[in-house]
């Protein structure tokens, strides 16, 4: 015990809280993963309401009456391009071309904002049908998981206006990081839309 004690008060203060603790060395990246990985339980907790509660349309439209794939393939088409956009403004930043990088994100939200406006439509359209999130159980599930997936694009959207104009000031060099979470957050949103285009709309219609 007398001998533990006498190590560590020979060992200076500031040495020894040096050699203990240890930092992340980008805690920028590591807080995003923690974000990413709670949006991957939201998303999750949502399929899985939508899972239970799919068939149950309590006499109303189920999704042979309300799901039009026409719409639906338009706007998984504006995703997917907006996030070959993206990795083509990746492939610039990368190659420091301020240029070409603000070109190829300025389509990309372009196709997001696309993406966002084809969705309103599709809901006012159903809502205007009497198929509104209060209908059934089954519509209830579709809304909040798809409007939730539509908040986070907006939301996407609004981010990347904000790095752009950051970008355009200030170069691309302090917001390599940035721009480097924005585009997995962008491909993680793309990912989310495929499993929604596949498990609710395809399988909803061919059920």
């Amino acid at each position: 015990m007398s001998n533990t004690t006498h190590m560590t008060s020979s060992i200076p203060i500031g040495e020894f809280y040096m050699k203990e603790e240890h930092h992340p060395e980008n805690p920028l990246m590591l807080g995003f993963w923690i974000y990413v990985m709670s949006d991957c339980f939201l998303f999750a907790s949502l399929f899985a309401a939508y899972a239970v509660f799919g068939t149950h349309s309590a006499g109303g439209p189920g999704p042979k009456d309300v799901f039009d794939l026409k719409i639906v393939g338009i706007n998984t088409a504006l995703l997917l391009l907006s996030s070959i956009t993206c990795g083509f403004a990746m492939v610039e930043n990368t190659n420091n071309r301020k240029g070409p990088t603000l070109m190829w994100l300025a389509i990309a939200g372009l196709l997001g904002a696309g993406f966002v406006g084809v969705e309103i439509t599709e809901f006012s359209h159903m809502i205007a049908d009497a198929a509104g999130p209060q209908r059934s159980a089954f519509l209830s599930a579709f809304f909040t998981l798809v409007s939730t997936h539509g908040m986070h694009v907006s939301f996407g959207t609004l981010w990347l206006v904000v790095l752009m104009v950051q970008i355009a000031r200030y170069g691309i060099a302090p917001n390599r990081q940035r721009l480097a979470c924005w585009s997995l957050f962008w491909h993680f949103l793309d990912i989310v839309w495929i499993w929604i285009f596949t498990f609710v709309y395809l399988m909803g219609v061919l059920r």
